[in-house]
């Protein structure tokens, strides 16, 4: 079936069936390859992208369910000071879960552009980390805003 679905800004119509993930898609068939899939069961974080603005994982998603939605991967976020602010703090090592660490933190911010350690630290447990564990995360998204 063809799917009609807005990723990264850009109008795609995208053939998938029932059984296609939505990971599958955005890295098979559309080439971004920045979306990363970890644990292939939805609690690790690392196929983090964003549906309508809602963080969701791309490796438990049919892909049919997206049809007439916005998409946005890693590589359509606008974050170029959360991504510098991963970097200076230390919020990275293997980049394995850094992208969706950073469409996470973007979805936070967007929802609370003045997060507290409470709303970031509750935003985030959804994104785990074996490299660097978590408090160069938590730096990072504070020095994004400006703290």
């Amino acid at each position: 079936m063809t799917l009609h679905v807005r990723v990264n800004g850009t109008a795609r119509d995208i053939n998938a069936g029932p059984e296609v993930r939505l990971i599958d898609v955005l890295r098979d068939q559309l080439g971004l390859t920045g979306t990363k899939e970890g644990c292939s069961v939805g609690v690790c974080g690392a196929c983090s992208v964003l549906v309508d603005g809602e963080v969701m994982s791309a490796c438990l998603l049919p892909a049919v369910l997206v049809d007439g939605m916005d998409v946005t991967t890693i590589e359509g976020v606008a974050a170029e000071r959360l991504e510098e602010a991963f970097i200076t703090e230390g919020g990275f090592q293997c980049g394995i879960c850094t992208p969706g660490q950073i469409v996470s933190a973007v979805a936070l911010l967007m929802a609370h552009p003045r997060p507290s350690d409470a709303e970031i630290s509750d935003w985030m447990t959804g994104n785990l980390c074996r490299c660097t564990g978590y408090r160069g995360i938590e730096r990072a998204i504070k020095k994004a805003v400006g703290e």
